[in-house]
């Protein structure tokens, strides 16, 4: 099963995707007569989840598709929800992502930092590369989703709590954490600086997890990739570690680090690309430079 959320005018609602399909779940709700939650992050809650997946094995799901299905180029995706309890960020989790910024990897434990939900965008939405920076940089990334409420679990139970994996593009002002590493929390946290979805990739939907690419492309080129294989610490690893920092909760988002961060100037298209997995791709906008355009636009009409 995948799930997201696509944007009807000004209504976000839960989709399950299917052979290409959209099956928006308000419309199955009325379809079928049920009471399934209408948004992803309310779905994955854990007794919801549990009932959608049950429901979803025993359906018919091609009559489903050919009455109710959305083809997926008809619709626009949103982020997968807006405001989870915790959003985790894991740097220089590759080693080889390290090396080409001549730094040392963590070896011992995970180098972690945290994102306001107001940094949250979907796919085609523009990152903004803020007026206080001159080198912003964006790096693909696996998420991965809690699903159950857990608090010290083994990494062996790890996967028991996860509801799924999604595509990432994470964004750092460079030249504002350069200054100093104390201002790590400010250089990712600007608005437009995570991008989350389109797909929540249900964890029976991934044959291999170390096998996994994670990719990230700049303008229709590849710029870095990596397995997930090559983690100094891997998903399973990450989700025990957190969750003996602090409970997490349903929707909590760990981003598991990049395979390589590239800088992005205005009128680029970035993309996280996962085997598998829908692609997630954001133009890019730089403020200064469509500030420049704005005072010249006002100049002209003067």
């Amino acid at each position: 099963m995948r799930l997201a959320t696509v944007r009807i005018g000004d209504v976000e609602s839960a989709a399950i995707i299917i052979d290409e399909r959209a099956i928006l779940i308000a419309e199955v709700n009325k379809y079928l007569n049920i009471k399934h939650p209408e948004t992803v992050f309310e779905l994955i809650q854990p007794e919801a989840f549990g009932l959608l997946k049950s429901w979803w094995e025993t359906l018919d799901k091609e009559r489903l598709v050919e009455d109710i299905g959305h083809p997926v180029e008809d619709i626009q995706f949103a982020p997968l929800y807006r405001h989870p309890r915790k959003i985790w960020g894991i740097g220089l989790n590759y080693v080889e992502h390290a090396s080409e910024l001549s730094e040392k990897a963590p070896s011992t434990e995970p180098a972690s930092f945290m994102k306001p939900d107001t940094t949250i965008i979907g796919a085609g939405d523009a990152i903004e590369i803020p007026e206080q920076s001159e080198r912003t940089t964006a790096e693909a990334e696996l998420g991965v989703v809690i699903g159950k409420t857990c608090k010290n679990v083994s990494e062996e139970e790890a996967a028991d709590v996860i509801a799924g994996f999604t595509t990432i593009i994470d964004m750092t002002a460079e030249d504002i954490l350069q200054q100093n590493p104390r201002y790590l929390t400010r250089s990712k946290s600007f608005d437009t600086f995570f991008s989350f979805g389109p797909e929540l990739v249900i964890p029976d939907e991934v044959d291999d997890l170390d096998s996994l690419q994670v990719t990230t492309v700049i303008n229709g080129s590849v710029h870095r990739f990596n397995q997930v294989k090559n983690m100094t610490f891997d998903p399973y690893h990450l989700v025990s570690f957190h969750s003996k920092v602090m409970t997490l909760h349903p929707g909590d988002i760990i981003s598991t680090g990049t395979p390589g961060a590239v800088v992005i100037r205005d009128g680029d298209v970035v993309e996280c690309q996962i085997d598998g997995f829908r692609r997630l791709v954001n133009p890019v906008k730089d403020l200064k430079a469509r500030k420049g355009e704005a005072i010249d636009g006002l100049t002209t009409e003067r």
